[in-house]
Order: C-alpha cells, then sequence, then structure tokens
C-alpha cells in the first residue's frame, strides 16, 4: 500500500509540471482566451460545500501548500486595479492543475487494465486531493472575483444622484 501511495504522489508532483507545460503552450492561443479562460464545469456552491471544498481551502491556507505559488498568495490585500491579473494568475493555476489532473487518468486506467484496482483507487484519490481539488477551489475563488467585480461594474454604471 505504501508502494501505491508513493508511486501516485511521484506521479501526482510529475504530473504538476505537466499541466504547466501544456498551460503554457496554450497560454498563447484564441482557445485558451475564448474557451479555456471562462471554464467553470462545477458551478454549485451547494455541491462544492457537499465535495468539501471550505476544509480544503483552510488545509491549502494553513498549510505548506500555500507557498507553492506566492503569486496567489494571501500576505497582503488585493487592490480591485489587481484584480484582473489575480484572476489571470488563479486561471493559470486552475488549468495548470486540471491538465495535470487529465495527464495522471491513463495511468490510473492503466492500473485498472493490469487488474491492479487498490493501486488505480489510491492513484485516483491522490488525483483527487492534489489536482482536481485545487482545480475547483480556483474556479470557486474565480467566481468570486468575478461577482465582486460585476458588482464594481454595476455600481459605477448607477447614475450618482
Amino acid at each position: 500500500m505504501t508502494k501505491y501511495f508513493t508511486f501516485s504522489l511521484s506521479i501526482a508532483f510529475i504530473s504538476w509540471i505537466v499541466g504547466m507545460i501544456i498551460t503554457a503552450l496554450l497560454s498563447k492561443t484564441n482557445f485558451y482566451q475564448q474557451r479555456l479562460s471562462g471554464l467553470n464545469f462545477l458551478s454549485n456552491e451547494k455541491l462544492n460545500t457537499v465535495l468539501g471544498i471550505q476544509p480544503f481551502k483552510w488545509i491549502i491556507i494553513h498549510s505548506f501548500f500555500k507557498y507553492f505559488n506566492p503569486k496567489l498568495s494571501f500576505a497582503k490585500k488585493i487592490k480591485v486595479s489587481e484584480l484582473g491579473a489575480y484572476r489571470a494568475e488563479m486561471m493559470k493555476a486552475e488549468l495548470n492543475h486540471l491538465f495535470a489532473f487529465l495527464f495522471m487518468v491513463p495511468f490510473i486506467l492503466f492500473r485498472m487494465y493490469q487488474g491492479l484496482y487498490w493501486f488505480a483507487v489510491v492513484m485516483l484519490l491522490v488525483n483527487l486531493i492534489m489536482n482536481l481539488y485545487p482545480t475547483l477551489l480556483q474556479q470557486q475563488n474565480k467566481r468570486r472575483i468575478d461577482r465582486y467585480l460585476q458588482v464594481l461594474k454595476h455600481r459605477s454604471a448607477l447614475p450618482v444622484s
């Protein structure tokens, strides 16, 4: 079982690098700007609650994982003028994890094909925690930024009396 876990962690860390490479390659394309920038495959906040995104967020904020992407740190208060760049960096991190998640799927399927079901389950759980949950968390944060920007846009459109 330890072998399964350590192998799964190793593949997860490698998948992060693969995710960053794929995101870097796609970031200059129209597909990235038009399709991927607005990607939101789980917009139901109740489902996020059921899946445990808030406890996961707490773990990220209060563990060494918060140091993995210093551009998304909580060290300072974000200015309204910085929200666009912050959202773009968040989208990049989200896609890094999404591509990393997809990178691991063939490994999981191969282990299932081999009949190593426990191995596949361990890999799936590691992949969910290391890649899918960060993607969902980034999407939730991105939606919060979008809602805030909409409120600001609506306020600025109101006539002053």
